[in-house]
């Protein structure tokens, strides 16, 4: 992609002054007092729970591509740390703009449309009187046309139309960090593509909870996305519903993504560690040489493990695992060899690991259920569906795909999930069974994952004033 500046754009004039010496004296004087004032006054970057960290973190990625700053583009190197004296007569100001005119007469006015609900292309375009021909060219621009055909409210186009009624210029802005230009050739039309990288910068937030996740890092500055995503970091050894304390504690690393001095939003959690009953998790990001990004604990073991502990998103646990239990429908001792889990009506219900469809169906008592067949010869049951997926026995799953929805088809009293996890055929306790961990940081890597880790760790460190756990 080219860098390019548009026709009509300013030119930077530079001229020097000569100012008397005692007009230079009085503002020297007067520049040393204004600095002595502003020393005394109280640093403006210091919050109570949430600050930026001058760090980076690409010298730990060695094979991360540095960008080449030695070079500047052409039109900014004249300004690049000197003045530039510039001169400009009547003559050259008057066929500046006349060529500016002439462009204008050429390539028409801009005139900008912001995306309404129910907009489409078709009458997006109509309301410019463009004829349905031209948007037939540019939805087949090559490469980048067919984006059109997929614009969103919120979203804007920017038309250029002469005084012909020619479309010369079109600009699609999916966003503020990337657009798309189109330009009329005498071939049609031509697209590229304008993309805009955000400045990142590195913030830390704590809290201690008091009363649920959710509020703690409200205070701590945390949008809904950093909290959601540092509870599926944890997923695996916290159970958020069941196992929150008050006076459990979080610290968090991670980016925020920045456009001309203004935050476009979060990027991804860097680091952290989460204190639930006294025992204390850390979690470090890291991306391998072949570009595989999860999150590790300091020794380099996954967070993850080969199986969710709990596998839909529940309000409760409305019957656990009970070999006496007495039976809701039926009144009588029966065995229960799973846990139900209340939620909501079409609650998503997700793979537990990967594995096989080794049953999807319909059972008496379990209704809508599918069984899935794991490696080591397990077994995980997921039972009183609603809806199920669109699987087939002895098609493979991965953890988290879903595969059916809550229900209460079958003996069920009301919408649930009942759940089971069965090893060797024996039915086994879902909510104490040790799961299996994932497989951990290859030894090849670990050089570079070391490295990372005990940056990221002394950075928590330092941002809480505490020690943290290094398994």
């Amino acid at each position: 992609m080219n860098s390019r500046i548009h026709p009509g754009a300013s030119r930077i004039n530079l001229r020097r002054t000569q100012f008397p010496r005692l007009h230079l004296l009085l503002a020297s004087t007067i520049a040393f007092s204004v600095m002595g004032m502003m020393a005394l006054l109280p640093s403006g970057d210091v919050e109570a729970k949430r600050n930026e960290i001058p760090m980076s973190i690409d010298a730990f990625e060695p094979n991360s591509v540095k960008p080449d700053n030695s070079k500047k583009d052409d039109f900014s190197a004249p300004f690049a740390g000197k003045m530039v004296e510039t001169t400009q007569t009547e003559a050259d100001a008057k066929d500046q703009a006349k060529k500016a005119y002439d462009l204008e007469q050429q390539l028409g006015t801009w005139h900008t449309v912001t995306i309404r609900s129910g907009d489409n292309l078709s009458s997006l375009f109509k309301a410019q009187k463009i004829s349905s021909n031209v948007v037939h060219q540019i939805t087949n621009t090559p490469e980048f046309g067919a984006a059109l055909t997929h614009i969103l409210p919120g979203q804007s186009l920017e038309f250029r139309i002469n005084s012909q009624g020619t479309l010369t210029q079109l600009r699609y802005t999916k966003s503020r960090l990337e657009s798309i230009f189109f330009s009329k050739t005498a071939q049609g039309y031509q697209a590229e593509l304008i993309a805009l990288s955000p400045q990142v910068k590195t913030a830390f937030a704590s809290s201690t909870i008091e009363s649920s996740l959710f509020m703690a890092s409200q205070e701590a500055g945390l949008s809904e996305n950093l909290t959601m995503e540092l509870a599926n970091i944890f997923g695996w050894d916290i159970d958020f519903v069941q196992d929150i304390r008050r006076g459990d504690s979080f610290k968090v690393i991670y980016e925020e993504n920045y456009l001309d001095s203004e935050k476009l939003h979060d990027g991804d959690i860097l680091a952290a560690s989460f204190t639930n009953q006294g025992q204390t998790y850390t979690a470090i990001r890291f991306t391998d040489s072949k570009g595989n990004t999860d999150y590790y604990s300091p020794d380099g073991k996954s967070m993850k493990k080969a199986f969710l502990r709990s596998p839909v998103d529940f309000t409760r646990i409305s019957s656990r695992f009970n070999p006496n239990r007495l039976h809701p429908v039926f009144k009588t001792r029966r065995p229960h060899r799973g846990v139900d889990y209340a939620a909501p009506m079409n609650t998503p219900i997700k793979a537990a690991g990967d594995g096989r469809i080794q049953f999807i169906g319909w059972q008496n008592g379990f209704g809508n259920v599918v069984y899935i067949q794991h490696p080591n010869n397990i077994v995980t049951v997921y039972a009183h569906a609603n809806k199920l997926a669109n699987f087939k026995k002895g098609q493979k799953v991965r953890q988290g795909q879903i595969i059916a929805y809550v229900g209460k088809t079958g003996w069920a009293t009301g919408p649930h999930l009942h759940y089971e996890f069965r090893v060797n055929g024996e039915h086994r306790n879902p909510v104490t069974v040790k799961l299996p961990d994932a497989a951990p940081i290859a030894k090849s890597e670990m050089v570079n994952f070391s490295q990372l880790s005990g940056l990221m760790i002394s950075q928590l460190e330092k941002q809480s004033g505490t020690m943290l756990a290094t398994q």
